[in-house]
């Protein structure tokens, strides 16, 4: 692990506020994989609720994320950005599936309409 002490004296001296997340896997050998997918949507209506992102190579290797923890709000045109962690790293990403969820279980099921998707990854940044 990171003992967080250790960063201070690296991150104080920058006068901007500087953002670090330290997530690890419950797995062997702990360490996540990070993405940031930037989505915009075309629903008419607001939509709240998260987001799952599956990714899948050539060879059918596939890699979930885990449900955010924080619901996001998705409004038409508006861009959200969404962290996302996976426990393996797929190099040539064939395809992307999003899953949407409202965590109710009463009413009927909302449907996200995404009009554009950008999914980077943060640990290799030129990908």
């Amino acid at each position: 692990g990171y003992h967080a002490d250790r960063w201070k004296k690296l991150l104080i001296p920058y006068s901007s506020p500087t953002k670090a997340y330290f997530d690890t896997s419950d797995k062997d050998p702990f360490c996540m994989y990070n993405y940031l997918l930037d989505i915009t949507t075309w629903n008419k209506s607001i939509r709240r609720g998260f987001i799952k992102v599956k990714i899948i190579d050539n060879a059918g290797n596939t890699v979930e994320s885990q449900m955010n923890s924080e619901a996001s709000t998705f409004q038409q045109y508006k861009r959200v950005k969404i962290l996302t962690g996976f426990q393996q790293d797929i190099e040539k990403i064939a395809k992307i599936s999003l899953t949407f969820s409202t965590k109710t279980l009463i009413g009927p099921k909302r449907k996200l309409r995404i009009l554009q998707m950008k999914l980077t990854s943060l640990n290799n940044p030129k990908r």
